[in-house]
Order: structure tokens, then sequence, then C-alpha cells
């Protein structure tokens, strides 16, 4: 008999949680990730600028408001942050539940 068959609602959760965040850590290393490098094009533009070397305050919102390429890697920078991080948590939080699971089952 197939272990899927025999499962219980519980362990169906289970191995659910656990696909969906193998399945959220895999969109981000073949979607996010490429995304990100592809940023070191912000580096050189920031260096031309001459910006992005100080403490503290960051030149780069003055400089964004004048060069649009600039404001424009910005935007996407912070579009594909925010995603990658919503994925984190994504992630976090089944595998969270998962381990809520583990500990119910603990002994003591």
């Amino acid at each position: 008999m197939h272990p899927w068959k025999s499962a219980t609602t519980t362990e169906k959760y289970q191995l659910g949680f656990l696909v969906s965040a193998f399945a959220f850590n895999l969109i981000n290393l073949f979607v996010f990730t490429p995304m990100t490098i592809e940023m070191k094009h912000r580096h050189k533009v920031e260096r031309e600028e001459n910006i992005g070397n100080e403490i503290g305050g960051s030149k780069n919102q003055e400089v964004a408001k004048k060069n649009p390429k600039l404001a424009a890697m910005n935007k996407k920078f912070g579009m594909i942050h925010g995603l990658s991080s919503l994925i984190n948590l994504m992630s976090f939080g089944v595998l969270a539940m998962h381990t809520w699971y583990l500990a119910g089952k603990l002994s003591l």
C-alpha cells in the first residue's frame, strides 16, 4: 500500500508544508537570485555617480531624482528585495508550522 493512502490528514498537511517550503526556496534560488545578481549594474552606476561609499545617510535618493536610470534600478531592486523577503517569510512560516507539529510529537 502506498504511504499516501495510509497517511493521516495531518501528515498530508506536513508533506504539503515541506513541499511548499522547498518550492519557495527553489523560487528564491532560480528566480530572485539571478535578478539580484543583475543589480551589479546598479553598483556600476553608483560608482560612476561617486555615491554608495558614504557612512550613514545615502546620497542615492538625491542622485536618483536627477538620474532616471538609477531611479528605475532602485525601484526594481526594491521590488526584487521585497518579493524575495516575502518568499523567505513564507518559507519560514511553513517550516515553523512543521516544527510545531514535530515538537508536539515529543514525549518528555
